[in-house]
């Protein structure tokens, strides 16, 4: 049984994809310092996080079935620390997260701690936006900004954003039933500081200090500026009925979004209206004097919280200047092309294999030795005697064709 493991719980966008592709990456590296991170695919986790929480997730629960009990099972059978690490448990259910604390060995000798990542809603809340965009929706953002307003908190979009960002709350249902010296909060630093520090907070926080990892991240979820995400939701309110989800993330999702427009580095990046700012406050501060009172173990600075004044220059992302989506578009439509002519020349050399392929096996046909051998099974295959004779002979070589 482990004796201690680190449920890493969230939140989104707060270095979760990085953070998991390192680990991921250097299991063996870790494995030689006693630490496990149960992941044969890099996506474990996530599927075990929607196992747990029983969540769809376009089709993939069918595949999520009985993976969280499977990592659980690794992870109580490592002698050592365990890591289980992904964003979307910051939403699990009170009775889910029992069930997650006890699979894990919490209440009979093993060492649960929760750690959450956090970050100031002042990013938090136009990068939530973004993911839904860069997840099929079409809704605007000033449509956004109102649901996630209403104190009412109605619908999908607005449960889910305060589901995974409420810092109270989230620590309420994780760290109900631990001391909170085993509940760690990492802040995500103001922008602008050195890209390094929030790694070391998280290698502070799962004793990663002085293992030689390799930090070069392979996977990530990078941003988009104002021109390209309002070209993706533009892209989804005209495609969603005919372009289905398994076609959609390789395509959108992942061609044009991460692998295309997140490279325009140039364009006004997404920000909070001006008039929301003091609403974010009010909120950020209560936060941050409810964490303080309840003596967590704080990785960082809770002023990070606060967040960046107010954008001088914020660009509406629902009006973005028109020729600036046009050359988003141009790069979008190019990335396609060259997929596609990628694609062409791909199944020409197939086709082209399959030919040869074709007139090899004529040209065996065409052989002498073959029509004598296929003139011998012929006559062999006429007689009892004979029959049996290629029934042992097939046996024997391990086939059972009749071309054998």
């Amino acid at each position: 049984m482990s004796q201690r493991v680190l449920l890493h719980v969230g939140t989104p966008k707060t270095g979760t994809s990085y953070l998991q592709d390192v680990l991921h990456r250097n299991r063996s590296v870790l494995a030689g310092a006693g630490i496990l991170y149960p992941a044969e695919r890099f996506d474990a986790h996530f599927l075990a996080a929607l196992d747990l929480m029983r969540m769809p997730w376009g089709g993939l629960q069918t595949e999520a079935i009985g993976a969280w009990d499977r990592l659980a099972a690794q992870v109580r059978e490592h002698d050592g620390t365990s890591i289980v690490s992904h964003e979307i448990l910051a939403t699990a259910s009170r009775q889910q997260v029992g069930r997650a604390l006890q699979s894990v060995g919490h209440g009979v000798g093993t060492e649960v701690h929760v750690v959450l990542s956090v970050r100031d809603l002042v990013r938090q809340i136009p990068a939530e936006w973004q993911e839904n965009v860069k997840h099929r929706s079409g809704v605007s953002y000033e449509r956004f900004l109102r649901r996630v307003q209403d104190p009412a908190r109605a619908g999908r979009m607005a449960t889910w954003f305060w589901g995974v960002q409420e810092i109270p709350d989230i620590l309420n249902r994780w760290g109900h039933d631990l001391p909170p010296e085993r509940i760690h909060l990492v802040t995500v630093p103001a922008p602008g500081g050195p890209p390094d520090v929030l790694w070391q907070r998280f290698s502070s926080t799962f004793g990663l200090d002085g293992l030689d990892l390799n930090l070069e991240a392979e996977r990530a979820n990078p941003s988009l500026g104002v021109p390209e995400t309002a070209l993706i939701r533009r892209i989804n309110r005209v495609s969603n009925r005919e372009l289905h989800p398994p076609e959609y993330r390789p395509l959108v999702r992942e061609l044009l979004a991460h692998q295309t427009l997140s490279r325009r580095t140039g364009s006004p990046r997404l920000a909070l209206p001006p008039d929301v700012h003091p609403w974010v406050q009010e909120i950020s501060r209560s936060w941050i004097q409810e964490v303080r009172m309840r003596g967590y173990d704080v990785v960082g600075d809770l002023d990070d919280l606060l967040g960046a004044d107010v954008t001088p220059t914020f660009v509406d992302p629902d009006e973005p200047h028109e020729a600036d989506v046009a050359d988003a578009a141009l790069d979008a439509i190019k990335a396609l092309l060259l997929d596609n002519a990628r694609l062409r020349g791909q199944e020409t050399r197939w086709h082209d294999d399959l030919h040869e392929a074709h007139l090899a096996l004529e040209r065996s046909y065409l052989r002498p030795t073959y029509r004598l051998r296929e003139k011998v099974v012929r006559r062999l295959d006429t007689s009892g005697a004979g029959h049996r004779a290629l029934q042992v002979y097939r046996l024997a070589r391990g086939r059972s064709s009749r071309s054998a």
